[in-house]
């Protein structure tokens, strides 16, 4: 398994060149072609005009997306003009999500940017969230504070659900050139402490008949501390530069209301995750 096809979606009005950066570096990294996306939908005025004054309103308000779209295709072929490897350009006056989401059927993996919580504008970003719900790729979200993709240790946050293991199995190309590998779970109030290492034990021997050394353990966080909070902690004292993830373990209803880790890795960490769904 490699990743043959990696593609970059770019976002109007955020920064992107650290999601630009690791993207290339991936594909070189893979020897991968490289598809840059973005699209933009013209967002109508919060007031109400009429005849040859709305019409002049609409185009110059598209005029600008476009030049806007322009921009972002000349930013993403300048990042990738020394990569080496194939580049490819593909954009549209549509809602973001649902043209990356289109896309990502020639891909193997997507790379977007995080976002922060209070802002979200369907109207000149595809958000993280809805890209790793509906794509069925894995998403690398890069951080604007990143500029590389550090693989000397990787930490894989365990739970035994679908989520988990798909992305544990999405991770396996990145996680053949890591340095260090750990898997972790963060024991729920309850758990039998030793079913919950076999089980991340489970995992380790798993990659290991990958060719893929990593060493188990779970969380002895204070119960006072958030499953978020336990796992930052964890992915600093093993010096991670990248955490796989599932994706939404719980309803996606009780992420977006309670946050939860999958909230806090999209939106917070200083890291690159990958997160599968």
């Amino acid at each position: 398994m490699t990743y043959a096809t990696v593609m970059v979606s770019l976002a109007l009005d955020q920064p992107n060149e650290a999601r630009l950066q690791v993207a290339g570096e991936l594909a070189e990294r893979f020897e991968s072609a490289i598809i840059g996306v973005a699209a933009a939908q013209f967002a109508p005025p919060l007031y109400f005009t009429d005849g040859a004054e709305a019409q002049g309103l609409i185009e110059e308000g598209e005029a600008s997306a476009r030049r806007r779209l322009a921009e972002l295709e000349a930013q993403f072929r300048t990042a990738m003009k020394n990569r080496g490897g194939r580049a490819e350009w593909r954009s549209a006056m549509d809602f973001p999500a649902r043209f990356v989401l289109a896309q990502v059927r020639c891909a193997d993996i997507v790379v977007s940017g995080g976002q922060s919580p209070a802002f979200s504008d369907a109207f000149a970003l595809a958000s993280p969230k809805d890209l790793v719900m509906q794509a069925g790729r894995p998403l690398l979200v890069v951080p604007d504070r990143v500029d590389w993709l550090d693989l000397r240790s990787v930490l894989v946050a365990w739970k035994d659900t679908p989520e988990a293991r798909r992305a544990v199995t999405d991770a396996l190309p990145m996680l053949r050139k890591a340095g260090d590998v750990t898997v972790v779970e963060i024991p729920e109030q309850g758990d039998d402490r030793s079913a919950v290492m076999a089980g991340v034990t489970d995992v380790a021997a798993w990659l290991a008949r990958h060719g893929i050394s990593a060493s188990a353990r779970i969380a002895d966080g204070a119960r006072s501390e958030t499953a978020a909070a336990q796992l930052e902690k964890i992915a600093g004292d093993v010096g991670a530069g990248l955490i796989v993830a599932g994706a939404y373990g719980h309803s996606r209803f009780r992420e977006l209301i309670l946050g939860g880790v999958t909230q806090h890795l999209v939106t917070q960490s200083s890291r690159c995750v990958l997160l599968s769904h």
